[in-house]
């Protein structure tokens, strides 16, 4: 059995043990995944190696850079390479390995080469660059057309940004007085964001394309890390594929990002995409006024011309008219000729044709009326048949109704034995519109009697079966 040992015992062990095997620096290559600074100046950092497809993690490690050294590395690198050290960067540290019996294992960063960092930037460049060639897409935005005089633009920007507000003010106290239309889409143009957003904001200005002249992307000047974020491969496809030329006033005067490279246009600073967008507006109101002269040239010589013509149509025509109007008046004169022969006779059948009708008309009147004097003599013969039946019926059932009647005679009920009894005038019908005390009214055939009632009986009358 091996010996026991407590758990710290374990840790002191394989500190002791990484200490021995590993006791020397190593310059290694690794992804910042995670990177905090603490209240103390302390640089915590999570350290990842992906695989080729840039997905998924095969390495994870914890490293840290103590306060002092971190002030200075942080420093250095950033006057290097223009870049701040963050997450996505791909570095290469010198460290030590070490364990702590608490912590864990982790790295200790001594030194940053930015050489490297620098590298990679280019290389990563380079690599985007080659793709979108190889796509042959690279130069698709720049093939589209510029707008002759762009006025409506679409803005990828943040309304907080300096190049945003200069950018909208240039154009608006532009000394020419042009008028131009402006749409903001808020976008994150640093960070983590930048990309998903930029793309968001492209989509949405996709979709109502057919209002737009261009879309601008600005936000005025940054450090190196921030145009880094510009160094995007599906940003840059994106614009390629884009159905509206875009300019690119992203602020820097000495570097070009990728997506500088795509767009139609890239000036330096969103101010130079003001200026170059009311010079384009310039450029077309000149060229229309230099084209004012042709044009009225050009208009005074077609009047000469079709002028001309005019007149040498006009001295063609003349004869030609009074050929027209001779051989329209011989037709007008030979219609009216054979108008004048068929009215009158038309006239003369027309004149045949009353006494036809007449004789017609009086035989129908004649045939006519005997029909209806047959008819009416059946309807008055139908009609007094029917009185008399209808009389008759009636006069049955009128006895038949009078026979009721004097079943139904008050006087008639008393005679056969039945009374009617009331209180105080109101025939009772039942027991409880009487109470004990009450003095009733009974009417027989020959009188009628008063009485007291002593007591009620409420139970119900029910015929006794056999």
């Amino acid at each position: 059995m091996t010996e026991k040992v407590s758990l710290t015992e374990l840790q002191l062990i394989i500190r002791d043990s990484l200490y021995m095997a590993l006791p020397d620096f190593y310059w290694v290559i690794a992804e910042i995944s995670e990177l905090k600074e603490n209240s103390a100046g302390h640089c915590y950092l999570e350290l990842i190696e992906k695989h080729p497809d840039e997905k998924n993690v095969r390495a994870r490690v914890k490293a840290i850079i103590w306060s002092k050294r971190f002030t200075f590395l942080k420093a250095f690198f950033e006057n290097s390479t223009g870049e701040t050290l963050r997450e996505g960067l791909k570095i290469l540290i010198k460290i030590k390995v070490e364990y702590h019996e608490v912590y864990g294992l982790s790295l200790i960063i001594s030194d940053i080469d930015p050489a490297f960092t620098i590298g990679e930037m280019a290389m990563k460049r380079q690599l985007i660059i080659k793709r979108l060639e190889q796509e042959g897409v690279f130069t698709m935005n720049k093939d589209l057309r510029f707008p002759a005089v762009p006025q409506r633009i679409a803005i990828i920007s943040s309304k907080n940004a300096a190049g945003y507000s200069d950018f909208v003010n240039h154009l608006k106290g532009n000394s020419f007085g042009y008028v131009f239309y402006t749409s903001l889409l808020e976008t994150a143009l640093q960070g983590t964001e930048t990309e998903q957003s930029v793309i968001s904001a492209l989509d949405k200005i996709a979709l109502t394309s057919h209002i737009f002249d261009l879309v601008v992307i600005i936000r005025g000047g940054g450090s190196q890390s921030d145009l880094s974020w510009f160094d995007n491969y599906n940003i840059a496809y994106h614009i390629t594929q884009f159905p509206l030329p875009v300019i690119t006033g992203i602020g820097h005067d000495k570097d070009v990002s990728v997506t500088d490279m795509v767009a139609n246009m890239s000036m330096k600073t969103p101010t130079a995409v003001a200026d170059f967008l009311i010079d384009s507006v310039a450029g077309a109101e000149n060229y229309i006024i230099e084209m004012i002269p042709g044009i009225i040239n050009a208009s005074r010589n077609i009047i000469e011309r079709n002028k001309t013509r005019i007149e040498s149509s006009s001295i063609r025509l003349f004869p030609l008219s009074r050929i027209m109007l001779s051989a329209i008046k011989d037709t007008l004169t030979s219609k009216i000729i054979e108008i004048n022969t068929t009215g009158k006779e038309l006239i003369f059948r027309a004149a045949l044709i009353p006494a036809d009708q007449r004789s017609k008309l009086t035989s129908a009147v004649k045939s006519l009326f005997s029909r209806g004097k047959l008819a009416l003599e059946r309807n008055n013969q139908r009609f007094i048949t029917g009185t008399k039946n209808f009389l008759a019926v009636s006069s049955v059932r009128m006895n038949s109704l009078e026979s009721t009647l004097q079943l139904l005679n008050p006087q008639n009920v008393l005679q056969r034995g039945y009374t009617i009894t009331s209180h105080n005038g109101e025939i009772l019908k039942v027991s409880d519109q009487i109470r004990e005390g009450d003095i009733i009214d009974t009417q027989f055939k020959d009188g009628t009697a008063k009485s007291k009632v002593i007591g009620k009986d409420d139970k119900r009358f029910e015929p006794q079966n056999d």
